[in-house]
């Protein structure tokens, strides 16, 4: 490979020498393409000169991509800063970009001419987009929704930013060995990111611990503690076929010249003369860090109060320049020009410092500030998990942020006094709805309360979980603000998810639609539903997915050694390991299928559907149950697909190290995959939506926005299975009153992995979990035994129904047909009206 690289890079070089460097950063022709891509090349050089190998090709190609967008970006917010309009700022703790290259050249409508520009450099653009490395800034659906807002957000040409923090490792990258999972740390900033521009002007200070000063006049100071500094780093984030391009700003943790103490330095105490420089590196060295520990709780709490701290004095920063300009601004008009979204309950720190800067750098009264957070501040609902809805313990949190514990317990004091004077019968309530938890025991802030109480908008993501949020989690709260609560289901932006991962499908349907405009407007995949009877157009739907499962296949055989067949049919759940998501449901109904596999006859093995069953997802490094899983589906894989018997109409495979990338593989190669959580667990779900749009079938529970998608989609179009989220609280108690009783199939399973036959690893902590009646770790608290009998008859539904191709052809059409809906522009026209009060700011 090295030597056919270094072939290549000779050839590049030598076609490159043809090529004259000259920079043109807004060339549109292919020639002139070329001539910026190799000044670059030769004038912003990474490398030693001499060699223009695809390494090297990529990121001359990227920066002179990125030339074009700097010009758009520039203009973006030029045209912003004339016309002042309302702006939104989108607070995450993730986002999970995937690759830029391809987005920017897609979204900017210039593929062809890059290609060509790149043939002309000894280069193919396919191998070049290869070299670049996904941001590791985010972990799952939270942190690529986000990303999907923000590519909504620019092609509307809504004014926004988007706010993030700049990991220097990530989650974490997964590869599998003989013991299961393993984490080793991210690699893409080794060398670095040519999207990321730094700010050098734009450093804030950030204090951590410290103590709080009354002034003579009563007013408060936070002062002592440390100090870091948070630097900008910004990501140009460009529209589909718009002017408009805008930002995500990555905030880094960094220590000034003066915190380096030279004299102890000099004295040989290397690491004490550091140790700020060293703290601050902390703070973003990776997403997540373990928190049992009393210093991962810290770094945590520390890394949110970072993110939520710099971006406020932003965003302060931003409306006093404009005070200034205007002449007499007032802070009243705050929420009329700033829009603060939190996504889930990580950035919540962002609520009692707004209050602080207002009260104590800006002198406003509480009245005042109150109303300007309150008006300010809207909050977005991801989880019903109880572990996922944050509690941070009050002691840790006046250790490090003495000021905001003032401000919290003030808020909580306040919301009391207003429910035993205005709301009397909520009065026993008060215990559940309180910000601070006093149990002696644990007393803890409750962040989801905090939000609760505090922001003018709480929304969930799918319509069922919106309805939990109102009925259940947040039921108390609804009764005293019952217009605070709203619906936005989840959408995913069509351009990386269809348009650009999956360009047979895409072209096939504007040919069809005799228009390209369903790529803004998606709705009008609806017209496909007319020619979902009609053989020339099953035709053309069946090559291009066809395609798109052989470039699965050959890149599946890559990255594992499995070589798997594309007439089988390609069964696939990608998502992070959790016991809810169920991914033990999935193995489990393998192990079955491949138990009676085994016990046919050759010639009854020729009836039945061939599979070809993926699974991808990381399990959090400290979650043994979700390795256990992962470690049981390569067990299954190793002993299956090296099983003469069966091998040729069974296949197990764990693709490692999922991210955007594999997924834009994954996604568009797929037939069936599997949405298949406890109802009622899974706020929404997105890669759902993924899956329905490139005419994949979804095997699945009605649970979040699966419920909607079998709506939109028809219920004959999805293969629906297991008990339904009102059932679910019946049948835990039914369980924990010993009244369950097992479907024969299930204990087979189960008795087939105790019988030693994938190895002599111990499954049984993980078995045990689906057994008893209660108790930690026991009880099947996800009701895996209970939807196995509907789960195993709705997989024989899906193989019953793949044997008959026109039938399953036309299921895929109407799959994609019905997509519309979950386009992530109508989900951010949706907040922009009805959250957020921003219009359109295009650039002329």
């Amino acid at each position: 490979m090295a030597a056919i690289r270094e072939a290549n890079g000779s050839a590049g070089s030598a076609i490159s020498a043809k090529v004259p460097a000259v920079a043109q950063p807004l060339a549109e022709e292919p020639a002139a393409i070329a001539s910026n891509i190799n000044y670059h090349a030769q004038f912003s050089p990474h490398f030693s000169p001499f060699k223009f190998e695809p390494e090297q090709a990529y990121y001359a190609t990227a920066e002179s991509v990125r030339d074009r967008l700097v010009q758009q970006w520039n203009e973006t917010y030029v045209h912003f800063h004339k016309v002042d309009p309302k702006q939104t700022y989108y607070l995450s703790m993730e986002y999970l970009q995937g690759r830029a290259l391809t987005n920017a050249i897609g979204n900017l409508k210039i593929q062809d001419a890059y290609g060509d520009a790149l043939k002309k450099l000894g280069h193919k653009l396919e191998e070049i987009t290869e070299e670049e490395k996904d941001a590791a800034l985010g972990n799952g659906g939270l942190g690529r929704l986000a990303s999907c807002f923000l590519d909504s957000m620019a092609t509307l040409n809504l004014p926004a930013w988007g706010y993030g923090l700049r990991y220097k490792y990530g989650l974490f990258k997964q590869r599998f060995a003989k013991e299961g999972q393993e984490e080793i740390a991210e690699d893409w900033l080794e060398k670095f990111s040519p999207w990321e521009i730094v700010r050098h002007d734009i450093v804030y200070p950030v204090r951590f611990f410290g103590h709080v000063e009354v002034n003579p006049n009563e007013s408060r100071k936070w002062v002592g503690g440390e100090v870091v500094q948070a630097l900008a780093y910004d990501v140009p984030i460009p529209g589909y076929n718009t002017k408009n391009t805008i930002s995500l700003r990555l905030w880094e943790a960094k220590a000034c010249a003066e915190d380096f103490n030279l004299f102890q330095f000099n004295d040989g105490q290397y690491e004490s003369a550091a140790q700020l420089h060293s703290r601050a590196q902390q703070i973003c060295a990776v997403l997540y860090p373990g928190d049992a520990t009393e210093n991962g709780k810290l770094l945590r709490l520390k890394q949110q109060f970072f993110l939520c701290s710099a971006s406020l004095q932003d965003i302060i920063f931003r409306f006093k320049e404009r005070r200034v300009e205007k002449g007499s601004r007032q802070w009243s008009e705050f929420p009329s020009k700033v829009a603060v979204q939190l996504n889930d309950t990580h950035p919540t720190l962002a609520i009692p410092e707004l209050m602080r800067l207002l009260l104590d750098d800006e002198g406003l009264g509480w009245d005042e500030a109150w109303d300007v957070t309150t008006r300010t501040i809207a909050y977005t609902n991801h989880t019903v998990l109880p572990e996922a809805l944050e509690k941070w313990s009050q002691a840790l949190m006046w250790k490090l942020l003495p000021r905001h514990m003032e401000i919290i317990a003030e808020i909580d004091k306040r919301f009391v006094a207003m429910i035993q004077k205005t709301q009397t019968d909520l009065e026993s309530k008060l215990p559940s709805m309180r910000i601070l938890d006093d149990n002696p025991q644990k007393p803890v802030v409750r962040m989801a309360n905090l939000c609760v109480v505090s922001a003018h908008t709480v929304n969930g993501v799918a319509q069922l979980h919106s309805d939990i949020l109102k009925s259940e989690l947040f039921a108390d709260y609804v009764s005293i603000w019952p217009s605070k609560f709203q619906n936005k289901t989840n959408g995913i932006t069509p351009r990386r998810w269809l348009r650009f991962c999956s360009p047979e499908l895409s072209n096939i349907i504007t040919k069809w639609l005799k228009s390209e405009q369903w790529v803004t407007n998606l709705d009008l995949l609806a017209g496909l539903r007319k020619f979902a009877d009609n053989a020339g157009f099953q035709a053309e739907w069946a090559s291009a997915k066809m395609a798109n499962k052989h470039r699965l296949a050959q890149y599946i055989e890559r990255v594992t050694g499995v070589d798997i067949d594309p007439n089988s049919l390609f069964d696939i759940q990608v998502k992070r390991i959790h016991e809810y998501k169920r991914q033990l449901l999935n193995i489990l109904g393998a192990i079955y299928r491949y138990k009676k596999l085994k016990e046919m006859s050759p010639e009854e093995r020729k009836n039945t559907t061939s599979r070809t069953i993926m699974f991808g997802g990381k399990a959090f490094a400290t979650y043994t149950n979700a390795k256990r899983i992962v470690k049981l589906v390569n067990d299954v894989g190793a002993v299956v697909n090296s099983d003469p018997e069966v091998n040729s109409y069974l296949k197990v495979v764990f693709v490692p190290n999922y991210n955007v990338s594999v997924a834009e593989i994954l996604i568009p190669g797929s037939e069936l995959s599997q949405h298949i959580s406890t109802a009622g667990m899974e706020a929404s779900g997105t890669s759902n939506m993924k899956f329905a749009l490139n005419g994949c079938l979804i095997i699945g529970t009605l649970d979040g926005a699966n419920v909607e998608i079998r709506e939109e989609i028809q219920e004959e179009n999805f293969f629906l299975f297991g008990a339904t989220a009102d059932e679910v609280p019946r049948l835990r108690k039914k369980r924990e009153n010993g009244l369950f009783k097992p479907d024969p199939r299930f204990e087979e399973a189960k008795q087939f992995i105790r019988s030693g036959v994938f190895g002599s690893y111990d499954y049984n902590p993980l078995l045990e979990s689906l057994e008893g009646n209660s108790g930690y770790g026991r009880g099947d608290y996800f009701l895996v035994g209970q939807d196995f009998p509907s789960y195993m008859d709705a997989q024989a539904k899906v193989d019953e129904a793949y044997k008959d191709r026109k039938r399953w052809l036309k299921m895929s059409i109407l799959s994609t047909a019905g997509s519309g809906k979950f386009s992530s522009d109508r989900t951010i026209a949706q907040y922009a009206k009805e959250i957020w009060r921003i219009g359109e700011c295009r650039v002329p």
